[in-house]
């Protein structure tokens, strides 16, 4: 199937590793124009050689923190001056992290500026000019709906959620959608390098919780985070999509 995604522009968020470095691979590969952003710009670098070597067009390159006050602006002058505008935004951005109920209000304040705050922010930049295009794709990566405790990140992520299905209201009759993906357990940095490091601790979870058996590779998610960002997907919008192996234990 064609996704129609040639000459596309798209930026990617959180692109250096995991999930965005998945989705940025295969954007590009079906012919879009990709920005990639993230901290560190060496493995940003590294990505965008990997992708111009397959004979792609090299993205453009942001290293920036998305959590510093002018990510933003500086984000959205780069992707200008690339491409002239954006038509696709992936938001691929947080983490996990213990928040107890009676920590202090710092913590759940910092993890709601890193879970929330920054798909907020960069989708106001780039909003605009989608709403004078009428078109646009906005998909932003969330968490489970079914979090096994009180945490200030897994509450961001389902802000996240509720404010994405509000803006596909406001903006569905003008060409543009917003979707959330919900990924399950993935082979990120994250869920190797500290949730489950080993093995041995992935299978005994992947056997207790996930029917298919296993985790999931960034491909997983990058596959339906692409398609959601086609043309193709003009009549899918204000929807929560789970990718997570048969994870999810209910219906809505």
């Amino acid at each position: 199937m064609d996704l129609q995604l040639k000459d596309q522009t798209c930026l990617v968020t959180g692109a250096s590793v995991g999930i965005g470095h998945g989705v940025a691979k295969m954007l590009a590969s079906e012919g879009a124009r990709v920005a990639i952003t993230a901290r560190r710009e060496n493995l940003l670098n590294e990505l965008a050689d990997e992708i111009a070597g397959t004979g792609a067009e090299r993205p453009v390159v942001i290293p920036v923190d998305v959590n510093s006050a002018d990510a933003p602006d500086v984000i959205k002058k780069a992707v200008d001056d690339a491409f002239g505008h954006l038509d696709v935004l992936v938001n691929n951005v947080g983490a996990a992290a213990a928040s107890p109920m009676d920590a202090p209000d710092e913590v759940w304040d910092n993890l709601f500026d890193l879970n929330f705050k920054p798909t907020r922010r960069l989708t106001s930049a780039f909003l605009p000019g989608m709403l004078e295009r009428k078109y646009g794709r906005i998909v932003n990566l969330t968490g489970t709906q079914e979090p096994p405790a009180a945490s200030a990140s897994t509450a961001a992520k389902a802000a996240i959620q509720a404010w994405s299905k509000g803006l596909s209201n406001q903006v569905g009759a003008d060409g543009i959608t917003s979707n959330c993906v919900c990924p399950g357990r993935i082979m990120s940095e994250q869920v190797t390098e500290r949730l489950y490091p080993t093995e041995e601790s992935r299978q005994q979870f992947a056997d207790a919780n996930i029917p298919a058996g296993y985790f999931g590779d960034p491909e997983d998610i990058a596959c339906m985070i692409v398609f959601l960002c086609s043309p193709i997907a003009r009549y899918v919008t204000g929807t929560v999509i789970e990718v997570d192996g048969g994870m999810k234990r209910y219906s809505h």
